[in-house]
């Protein structure tokens, strides 16, 4: 086994990672692809904490100017669909024999455990993945700053942020296929630029707790595991030191 460079990690995966491209809902194989790269990282023995996001069922953001929902509601309704994205992960990664707690910013006691961060922080050491949901629990705030400040509270190693590309570009790949890929960049250089990779929260409240960040495709086969054992994958952002 590879000698790692992170012990604890906390993952940021997109409501989109659980669809199809395009899609919305919850695909099986999506799920089961996503898992399958989780369980590689949770065999390699590191404390790993999931952050969910929703969107592949609803944005509270995105809501239509015509409703007579008011936009915190909306952000609500958002935070309750990356708790059907957790218990989706959860259960599917338990298929695979791998032990999980779900966590929640918004109390379901029904379904999955209050989040509380001693809490969160001996189930890693005891060696089960922690899914957490629900973001920070209050509208208005992304889930990418949920992830960071989650992070920084289990005081993880290293934030990975996975995203449909493998790495940071100049420009959207997709549509400009000229667009250079940054191997690494500064906290300040994603900020400068206007890089839009995660939200100026999420990324001070990195650089404030030096928690480096590492964006790539975890639809990649072993790109995860990969980047956790110190290999070159995707973007570094980091101090710069």
């Amino acid at each position: 086994m590879a000698e790692l460079k992170y012990g604890r990690v906390l993952l940021k995966i997109s409501g989109e990672g659980l669809c199809k491209p395009g899609g919305s809902g919850i695909d099986g194989s999506a799920l089961r692809t996503l898992a399958e790269e989780i369980k590689l990282v949770a065999d390699l023995g590191v404390q790993l904490g999931v952050v969910v996001g929703g969107g592949n069922i609803f944005r509270g953001s995105t809501l239509a100017d015509d409703t007579q929902i008011e936009e915190a509601t909306g952000h609500y309704m958002g935070m309750l669909a990356t708790v059907i994205n957790a218990l989706a992960v959860q259960d599917t990664l338990e298929s695979m024999g791998v032990p999980t707690r779900v966590q929640s910013a918004i109390a379901v006691d029904r379904v999955c455990e209050k989040f509380i961060r001693r809490r969160a922080m001996r189930h890693l050491e005891k060696g089960r993945v922690v899914i957490l949901a629900a973001g920070t629990g209050n509208p208005f705030v992304t889930t990418d700053t949920g992830a960071a400040l989650r992070a920084a509270e289990i005081r993880a190693d290293v934030l990975l942020k996975a995203t449909k590309v493998d790495g940071v570009f100049s420009a959207d790949p997709v549509e400009d296929p000229t667009a250079q890929r940054f191997d690494r960049l500064t906290y300040n250089d994603v900020i400068d630029r206007r890089l839009e990779i995660m939200d100026v929260s999420a990324i001070d409240l990195c650089q404030r707790s030096r928690i480096p960040i590492i964006v790539l495709d975890v639809r990649i086969p072993g790109n995860m595991c990969a980047a956790l054992s110190g290999e070159t994958r995707g973007t570094m952002i980091d101090s710069g030191d």
